[in-house]
Order: C-alpha cells, then sequence, then structure tokens
C-alpha cells in the first residue's frame, strides 16, 4: 500500500514536458482565462529547501537586501511597532483530515517545501536600537499561542489572530515582552481549518477589525455545513468583539492592507485548484462592504465552476470581478501599499509577497512583486523587486510570506522557508 502510494506520489511530481509546458501566467485587470483542464492528478512540483550559503536575494538596483533576523521559528507576518521595533508572528496551523487519495498525496507533496522546523507559536520582537539598520535584539515577546498569523495596533491594544481566536495583549511603546496573558476578543472558525491562517488589519480609524478566513476545502468536497462562516471576511468590533461577514466568496484571503488616503481595504486571495495550471487566477482586490466574490460557484466574476453542487445561479449573478489577477497559483501570502520613501518606481503601488505554487510546472512565485498604481488603482504589469529563492524547477531558498512597509524606506520580508526576516532599504541617501 505504502509502495503504491510513493510510486504514485513519484508520479506527480514529475515534471511536464516541453510541449506540455503551460502558457506563462496572465496578469492585470482582464486575465485571458483558459478552458478548465481536469485529470486523475494535477501536476504536483514542490521545488525542496536549497541554503542560500554566501547568496543573497536579488533586488533592482539602488537597493540592498539584509538579513535582519535568522533562526526563527516559521515566520509568517510581521508588525511595524511606532518606535521601529518589529513584531514577528511564527507559527504553523491547521490539520484537516483527507477526504481522497490526491488529499494524502497534496500534503506530502506540500510537505516536502516547508521548513523542518516546527513552528513556534509564539511573537518575536526586533529593535534597531540605533537606528543603523541592525537589529540587534532580537528576543521573544509572548509565547504559547496558536499558530498566530494577522496582527494589529490599536490604541494600546495589541491584537493577534490566532487560527481558533482574536486576542489582545496591553501593550505601551517600547515593551520588549507582554505583561501578561492575553484576553480573547472573539473566537474565530477553527473545526476542520483546511485554510487556517487568519490575515488582519485595523481600519483606518481603530473602530474594527478586519479578518480573513478561508475556506474548508478547495471547492466544497467537504460539504457546504463545514463552510458556515468561512471564505469571507469578517468586520469585528474592537469593542466589543461583535462581528459580521464584510464580505463573502473570498477562497481564502490570507493578507490585507488599508490604502493610504481613502480607507479603503484592499486583499489578496488564493483561489481554487484542481482545474488547470493557469485557473484560476489568484487575486488582488479593492474588498467591497456586503461584495459576494463567486466562491463556490464561480471564478473571476461570473464563471461557473461546476463542482460546487448544488449551483446558485443568483450568487453567480451577483459575483464581483476582482480588480487585479496575480497569475495563478502563485500563493500571495503578503500585501502592503508602499511609501514615497520607497524610491520613484516603487513610490505608489503594493508589495505582495508570493509564497509559490506546489501544484504547476514550472513553478511560480517564490518572488516579492511589486504591482504598480496610478489614481489609487493597479496601473500596469507587475515588477520583481526581490527574487533569487527559486535557484530551479526543483530547488528553492526561501518562500516569502508577509511583507510590511517601513514609512522611513524599508520593505520588511518574511521568509518561511529559510527562517529568515529580510531588510529592503534604497541605498541612495
Amino acid at each position: 500500500m505504502m509502495r503504491g502510494f510513493l510510486m504514485i506520489a513519484a508520479a506527480a511530481t514529475l515534471p511536464l514536458t516541453a510541449s506540455a509546458q503551460p502558457a506563462p501566467p496572465d496578469y492585470g485587470p482582464d486575465p485571458q482565462l483558459p478552458e478548465p483542464s481536469r485529470g486523475l492528478l494535477p501536476s504536483m512540483v514542490v521545488p525542496r529547501p536549497a541554503m542560500w550559503g554566501d547568496d543573497l536575494p536579488t533586488v533592482p538596483e539602488g537597493y540592498t537586501i539584509t538579513p535582519i533576523a535568522t533562526d526563527l521559528r516559521v515566520p509568517r507576518q510581521t508588525l511595524l511597532l511606532p518606535n521601529g521595533d518589529i513584531l514577528v508572528a511564527e507559527g504553523s496551523g491547521g490539520g484537516a483530515p483527507a477526504l481522497r487519495p490526491k488529499d494524502i498525496i497534496a500534503s506530502f507533496i506540500k510537505s516536502l517545501g516547508k521548513s523542518p522546523v516546527e513552528g513556534g507559536d509564539r511573537l518575536t520582537l526586533l529593535r534597531d536600537g540605533d537606528g543603523d539598520g541592525v537589529y540587534e535584539t532580537q528576543g521573544v515577546f509572548a509565547e504559547n499561542l496558536n499558530a498566530p498569523y494577522g496582527l494589529a495596533l490599536v490604541d494600546g491594544g495589541l491584537y493577534v489572530a490566532n487560527q481558533d481566536a482574536v486576542v489582545r495583549f496591553d501593550y505601551a511603546d517600547g515593551q520588549t515582552q507582554a505583561s501578561g496573558e492575553p484576553t480573547t476578543l472573539t473566537k474565530l472558525p477553527s473545526t476542520v481549518n483546511h485554510h487556517w491562517t487568519k490575515a488582519m488589519t485595523a481600519s483606518a480609524d481603530g473602530r474594527f477589525l478586519y479578518v480573513g478566513i478561508g475556506s474548508n476545502s478547495n471547492i466544497t468536497e467537504r460539504g457546504l455545513e463545514v463552510e458556515e462562516d468561512r471564505a469571507m471576511i469578517w468586520e469585528i468590533d474592537v469593542e466589543t468583539g461583535a462581528h459580521r461577514p464584510y464580505a463573502t466568496g473570498l477562497r481564502n484571503p490570507t493578507a490585507m492592507a488599508i490604502q493610504p488616503g481613502t480607507g479603503q481595504l484592499w486583499t489578496v486571495v488564493n483561489e481554487r485548484d484542481e482545474i488547470g495550471p493557469n485557473l484560476v487566477p489568484d487575486y488582488l482586490t479593492a474588498v467591497q462592504d456586503g461584495g459576494f466574490y463567486g466562491w463556490p460557484y464561480s471564478y473571476w466574476g461570473q464563471n461557473v465552476d461546476p463542482r460546487a453542487q448544488p449551483q446558485d445561479p443568483e450568487k453567480v449573478a451577483s459575483a464581483i470581478r476582482p480588480d487585479y489577477s496575480l497569475g495563478s497559483h502563485v500563493a500571495a501570502l503578503g500585501v502592503a501599499f508602499s511609501v514615497p520613501e520607497m524610491g520613484p518606481q516603487f513610490a505608489e503601488g503594493v508589495f505582495i509577497g508570493e509564497h509559490g505554487s506546489w501544484n504547476r510546472s514550472p513553478p511560480v512565485g517564490y518572488r516579492v512583486t511589486f504591482v504598480p498604481f496610478e489614481d489609487g488603482r493597479p496601473s500596469g504589469d507587475p515588477v520583481d523587486f526581490v527574487t533569487g529563492f527559486l535557484v530551479d524547477d526543483d530547488n528553492t531558498r526561501g518562500r516569502p510570506v508577509g511583507v510590511t512597509v517601513d514609512p522611513r524606506g524599508a520593505l520588511i520580508v518574511a521568509d518561511d522557508l529559510s527562517n529568515t526576516i529580510w531588510r529592503v532599504t534604497p541605498t541612495r541617501p
């Protein structure tokens, strides 16, 4: 039995032949979507971990990248504190049982591209005491958390989105350790937890927290009952913990950010699998209050997915088309709006951390991109900003997750494969 499984798993990792390789991903507001294609197994190819050695990731000319923290325990998202300290959420969650043989194979393939380090279930604090770009202090701020992911600071409250609840720590500027145990603001859906990450950001006025809650399946194969309160963004009242669905039909909203000057909520979403290497595009979109974005019934607006049963034509008719395709299976897990201090080419737009594909050959993602904006909207093709993680189709040195912009002019990148926090800065004064 095991021998048969390993043979199937090995076959699933074989790259496609040159004649069968898919076209490059399609980016932007109007991607050309191919026809769906289904088979017994999708192509499952995950580059294996490789060491950095003396190498560094590649950044554009005029920029410098530095590792400011290493030997972490699966860093996911970061939060810049008012005094310049950086908090890092470290952990791994989930644990949904496999339903089909292909789930077992997919789980095995995915595991080959992960760090062997156990998740920390903690927050680590980094401090650059003299402002020279070297973070000489690295210590545990809080521990014994439950797969922490999203982070937000609101009026003296540090909010952490664990995989099962949003919790609050009291926070005063300069603190290096939590002063006590956290209190629970509100419970989050955590049964099964197929998509366990709980992304979070705060509204511009600090009244609300927005929390992304991914679906419990790829395309409802566990039934609709386990999808209650999932595949959506919650709006949570900071004072009371009361929540409501802010937007629905979002398969897995993995990172969110508030647009400066407008207060508009934006998110990146990981879309569904198993209908082809170029379906369905992961995307970046402004989030409409009360909006429905298609999952599970349709994708990229009103393209019906017949695998979701029973269908709901009224829902499909109301599905909102996303703003910007990032390409299929790039696994965007981080988003942050830029500031002019990042330099003229990267002054207006968003940085996106792409964790990288597991079900496509050749692999895509494994980089940090920049999507330029004009007049508050995406306005061109994505630009590579941090690359060099992917050595070749079989090996990668890192996998970007969360990205955070320091308004002084730096991009902070969490890498959960090499367990590193990278800092990218313009080299000019």
